[in-house]
């Protein structure tokens, strides 16, 4: 269905005690309003309106690539108005307009395409819920035929009506012309002084338009955001979704689903195993048979099929081939694109750097900027000296060389195939291929020496200096 999404993102969010927007907060690794965003790119709308106000630009800036246009809210003087701002913006070639919240994050398409089914363009349709605590959400309030006669905001509300279960989430789906007419026409002669968009609910009725209220059963689609707390328990409850996804659809072997964090998109092959405490950011592909072990951090990565990350790792834009070895506490930073069967062991830094097939770093060393061939091994504490202060060299190490333990390998640099350099080495210049090849002083004994003493303090001293 061709239609316009309005996006209420003015608010300021005081409860949230920060100087970001609201609606920028992060669910799930994404802002909360991108959540929104998402879903109306996945309703195909012709046009998005988002509402802003407190922090304009910045909201404006996060949500400009979406292809929005923005309405701007100054001063904010309730939800009517915020619309009523967005009108002029509409495009009146569409039928229905959906209202969403940039707070409210994890409505879904298919709840919001039944509800612009349920208008189709003639009715008023409102999305409601019966939540166990109704605290102060706007009552739905029907008739004894049970049709919608209006929403009454919780201030104005008369005992009778607080204890209606059923309450109004505050999205709706109605005919474009006839909200841009409702809004223009809402007063603020209630308790806030504001003009709630919820007074539609009364114009239709008067005009003789149906109104309806679909009940959703799912309420964390509905929750909202106001603070740390509901933003801390909604990113669970979604990280629990998301858990029960990956077991259910990709079979994903999860140690404890409650402790797993998807901050993007996760893709598994099948026989895939991850422990706790993991961090998934970006997107993100596991291929069959992949291990990953506890408190790891992965972030826009590929990882080829029988591969096992070991526990403590941290792999950043990298590409990890099968059957690799990888950790624990290895680093792969952005560029590291590691071959079948290679080995990163631990406390190993890999940047920009390719390691064919069988390329093994077991321990303690940094491989930046370079070129490694198979079956390569290099040793611990072992180093690629790629930067000089202003700029970055290349180190080239062919296949079969073997660099021993303490060396630093000067770039620009290249060893030949089969090469070995030896231990304790700083290499400035290139190795040929198949010999040994040392860069280090020669060991020298000084015959007498003796290691300097501490001398005694005298009577009446401290022996401290002063």
């Amino acid at each position: 269905m061709a239609l316009n999404v309005v996006i209420m993102a003015a608010g300021k969010g005081t409860r949230m005690k920060s100087a970001l927007p609201k609606v920028l907060h992060r669910l799930a690794g994404r802002p909360l309003l991108q959540h929104v965003l998402d879903t109306a790119a996945a309703l195909q709308a012709a046009r998005t309106v988002v509402v802003t106000g407190h922090e304009a630009d910045l909201v404006e800036a996060a949500a400009a690539p979406s292809g929005a246009v923005f309405a701007r809210q100054m001063p904010q003087l309730g939800t009517g108005h915020a619309v009523l701002q967005a009108a002029p913006l509409l495009d009146d070639a569409q039928p229905v307009t959906l209202v969403l919240y940039g707070d409210v994050p994890l409505i879904s398409a298919a709840s919001a395409r039944s509800l612009l089914q349920a208008s189709g363009g003639e009715r008023l349709a409102l999305l409601s819920f019966k939540p166990a605590d109704t605290a102060r959400y706007g009552r739905i309030v029907r008739n004894a035929q049970g049709a919608v006669q209006a929403i009454v905001e919780y201030k104005d509300a008369t005992p009778e009506q607080r204890a209606i279960a059923e309450v109004y989430s505050g999205i709706m789906a109605a005919p474009t012309a006839a909200l841009k007419r409702w809004v223009g026409a809402l007063r603020n002669d209630n308790a806030q002084q504001e003009f709630y968009l919820t007074d539609v609910v009364g114009m239709a009725v008067a005009e003789g338009m149906p109104v309806l209220a679909q009940v959703t059963p799912d309420e964390t689609e509905v929750a909202g955001v106001n603070d740390a707390a509901q933003l801390a328990a909604l990113e669970r409850e979604l990280q629990k979704r998301i858990a029960q996804t990956l077991m259910d659809e990709q079979g994903v072997r999860l140690a404890d689903p409650a402790r797993l964090d998807v901050r993007g998109t996760l893709n598994c092959g099948r026989d895939v195993e991850i422990d706790v405490n993991c961090v998934f950011e970006g997107e993100v592909l596991l291929a069959d048979g992949v291990r990953i072990g506890p408190n790891c951090v992965i972030r826009q990565a590929r990882i080829g099929a029988g591969a096992v990350i070991h526990a403590f790792t941290h792999i950043d834009e990298a590409v990890v081939g099968a059957g690799a070895l990888i950790g624990p506490y290895a680093r792969l930073r952005p560029g590291a694109d590691l071959g079948e069967e290679v080995h990163i062991g631990n406390f190993v830094e890999v940047k920009n750097s390719t390691l064919a097939r069988g390329a093994k770093a077991n321990h303690l060393a940094y491989l930046g900027d370079a070129t490694v061939g198979e079956r390569v091994n290099f040793g611990a504490g072992s180093i690629t000296a790629n930067y000089d202060g202003a700029n970055k060299h290349r180190t080239v190490i062919g296949n079969d060389v073997h660099v021993g333990s303490n060396c630093v390998l000067v770039a620009p640099v290249e060893l030949g195939a089969g090469a070995t350099i030896g231990g304790g080495s700083t290499l400035t210049r290139n190795a040929p291929g198949g010999q040994l090849t040392v860069a280090r002083a020669r060991a020298a004994t000084v015959p007498g020496w003796q290691r300097p003493r501490k001398q005694k303090a005298k009577p009446g001293t401290d022996g401290q200096g002063g």
